[in-house]
């Protein structure tokens, strides 16, 4: 009996790395990862897993076994205390870009009183975050890119931007386009995935094909480093002249395994959406375990990023 599971444990992970090395979303253009994402919203896979939010959780010390779902509501009202976006009154403009299926737009309409406006790449994330917002709620969603904001100078009252940039190569064009529609007084919040180091060449072979793995697995053209992107927010013409950093690695990190976690927990998921999905949920584990490994490493570093106009 138990030579038979071994050979069927080998097998499934052979398949698994299989399918895991011959296909991936490599960075081609925005359109490739508009592509992606449209296929990740229509197999509805990372929203039964995973909920509205499709970007990490926020664990304290005491909370590390907390639900991944309540984790990711966590981040976001984190975020907004520790950039300062809380003190915007109610009934302020906020832009969230790179807003997903909504899930931070509806936290920061609902619970903060913000006219929330997000914009996505991706025309069927715009179509979720649509079908999931009750009519009351203070959101719109609208399909744009953030390199090309249709809006003039100073246009909201807050610019707030998660997980974003990792998927964005004119990292100084993104921080000019965030800023540039600021207002003056304004309340800037980002968080992102980040290179641990800003040099490349200084990274080892196995480094190396780790970051490569990273970034073609899921449409990134290339990570910046905290303090790079920091500059990139300096040097920006619309700069405000202070961009307070942070490292949240520590409190991510549990984000990673409890990501694969979730799969376990709902196992009537794989029921609703049948063996293909299943596949492809086992599919993305060699590339959140080599995130986590990564991460825990100093390979990369989880930034959050603030300013006031």
């Amino acid at each position: 009996m138990f030579f038979p599971f071994l050979l069927f444990f080998f097998s499934l992970i052979a398949l698994i790395i299989f399918i895991w090395i011959s296909t991936h979303r490599k960075y081609n253009t925005s359109q490739s990862v508009s592509a992606s994402y449209d296929s990740w919203t229509n197999n509805r896979l990372l929203e039964e897993l995973w909920g509205e939010h499709i970007h990490l959780g926020y664990y304290n010390n005491n909370q590390k076994k907390q639900d991944f779902r309540k984790a990711k509501i966590d981040f976001v009202h984190k975020l907004v205390f520790w950039s300062g976006l809380h003190k915007l009154p109610k009934g302020s403009s906020i832009i969230d870009i790179g807003c997903g299926i909504g899930g931070s737009s509806r936290i920061l309409a609902n619970a903060y009183g913000f006219n929330v406006l997000g914009i996505t790449i991706s025309k069927e994330q715009v179509k979720r975050a649509i079908q999931l917002t009750p009519e009351d709620c203070t959101c719109k969603f609208v399909e744009m890119d953030a390199l090309k904001l249709s809006f003039p100078d100073g246009s909201f009252d807050g610019v707030w931007s998660v997980e974003a940039g990792a998927h964005i190569l004119e990292k100084q064009l993104f921080a000019d386009e965030m800023l540039r529609v600021l207002r003056p007084g304004g309340v800037l919040a980002v968080a992102d995935w980040n290179k641990g180091k800003s040099n490349h060449k200084s990274l080892n072979l196995i480094d190396r094909l780790v970051m490569k793995q990273l970034l073609d697995q899921w449409s990134h053209p290339e990570f910046s480093s905290i303090e790079d992107f920091q500059i990139n927010l300096l040097n920006s013409r619309f700069s405000v002249g202070k961009v307070d950093i942070d490292d949240w690695t520590k409190y991510t990190l549990p984000s990673w395994n409890e990501s694969i976690i979730e799969g376990v927990r709902r196992p009537k998921i794989w029921l609703k959406l049948g063996p293909l999905s299943f596949l492809q949920g086992v599919r993305e584990i060699p590339t959140i375990l080599l995130m986590r490994w990564s991460f825990a490493k100093g390979l990369m570093r989880f930034g959050v990023f603030r300013s006031r106009g």
